[in-house]
């Protein structure tokens, strides 16, 4: 993927993800088996933050869609992990994926934004 493809995959996140949350967004990360890039972050936030173990435990996602599989539950569509001021919602197409931390928002809006970044992630599928 080239750099437009990437600039453009990173604006269609910020997009997608600030129309159904607003400012409760508080970063975004896309990342692969292999790498990550942090899209985007709230200028209110510290910019030094550690990401590689976040990132690393979001990439267990990749081994989770395997094992729910076909569950009598359907297909997996997203995670949420509740923090004290605020969320971590995980997306996984494939073998991309993207995680958007928030501050503390409705529940119904963790599905819109799910399905924006899942619409925007297919879009952009590598396949």
């Amino acid at each position: 993927m080239g750099a437009s493809s990437d600039d453009a995959l990173a604006d269609e996140l910020v997009s997608a993800c600030r129309t159904t949350i607003g400012d409760s967004m508080r970063s975004i990360t896309y990342f692969t088996v292999e790498d990550y890039e942090q899209v985007y972050i709230r200028s209110d936030l510290e910019r030094d933050a550690e990401l590689d173990r976040f990132v690393a435990n979001e990439r267990l996602g990749f081994t989770s869609q395997q094992t729910y599989g076909d569950s009598e539950l359907g297909a997996y569509e997203f995670t949420i992990r509740a923090f004290d001021r605020g969320y971590v919602t995980r997306v996984i197409v494939g073998d991309r994926g993207v995680y958007v931390t928030t501050d503390k928002i409705h529940m119904d809006e963790f599905e819109e934004l799910a399905t924006a970044v899942r619409g925007v992630l297919r879009e952009h599928r590598s396949d």
